[in-house]
């Protein structure tokens, strides 16, 4: 397997798709002007919007939205690999996904992933989200095929579920990409142990995008994007969370000797449920 030369795009998405699309697009057409070919945007790249009825007001269906065309037919320009880590997708009146979406070189569209795991956390000091409130969660895990090298997609607060990526893993995923909004204080305690964690635990590439700063709406997000190895190494970050590129590069050939050389996917037992446990 080749190396794949990867960039992760950080961002500080705000309140207008238009704008939101035009700052994504000329960082990824910076990054592959520095020779990346796989790029990964953070989640809700296109939209920061946490009123919701504002929300609804500019989100649009899939078949409607203007991003995929144009995230399409760049990723057909520059020839690479485009990870949209997610956009805000309307399904109905009241009911969105949060989509990621894979472009192939060619600009066809290789996978899409619905987020599973809706953030419903009250952290204190009248910091609480409702996820579950707007979005549907999503039912089904997604690998994509990317050259010599198999992609596991998931986005932001799946991090917390790890059985996830070991299916992902067990599976024959490479790399697991975990897009993210993550808030700061969940940022500053959990971030870097839970990318290096999932990471360790499957023997993977792991690749996480972040939205950065104080956005329009008001919300603060941690950034500091990050690539672990699969020794749980942070190969590269950015210690802050302006917007920028990180760049790395991905030997996927270390998944397969990582996974060699401590065998755990190959270790995982069915355990008797909670009526069978034996308390002492």
């Amino acid at each position: 397997m080749s190396t794949i030369a990867t960039a992760l795009i950080q961002m500080r998405s705000g309140i207008d798709p238009a704008a939101n699309l035009a700052m994504a697009s000329d960082l990824i057409r910076q990054a592959a002007a520095q020779g990346a070919r796989l790029i990964a945007t953070p989640e809700t790249t296109h939209l920061v919007q946490k009123d919701a009825d504002r929300a609804f007001a500019v989100m649009r269906t899939a078949e409607d939205d203007p991003a995929i065309p144009a995230f399409a037919a760049l990723a057909k320009e520059l020839g690479i690999t485009l990870l949209i880590g997610s956009l805000a997708v309307k399904l109905g009146e009241r009911r969105a996904a949060n989509r990621s979406f894979l472009f192939a070189p060619d600009g066809t569209l290789l996978a899409t992933y619905d987020k599973a795991h809706m953030f419903d956390v009250g952290l204190g000091q009248g910091e609480t989200y409702r996820e579950s409130a707007n979005y549907r969660a999503g039912d089904r895990l997604v690998l994509a095929d990317i050259g010599d090298a198999r992609l596991g997609l998931s986005i932001c607060y799946d991090i917390r579920f790890a059985y996830l990526y070991r299916r992902l893993a067990r599976a024959g995923a490479h790399i697991l990409a975990v897009p993210a909004a993550f808030t700061r204080p969940t940022g500053r305690a959990h971030w870097g142990v839970l990318l290096r964690a999932r990471a360790i635990e499957t023997g993977s590439w792991v690749i996480a995008p972040a939205q950065g700063g104080l956005h329009e709406d008001g919300r603060r997000t941690w950034g500091h994007s990050m690539v672990v190895d699969p020794w749980g190494k942070v190969v590269a970050m950015l210690d802050h969370d302006e917007p920028g590129i990180l760049l790395a590069q991905l030997d996927p050939a270390k998944a397969d000797d990582a996974r060699a050389r401590i065998p755990a996917l190959l270790h995982d037992r069915e355990l008797g449920g909670p009526d069978e446990m034996i308390l002492r």
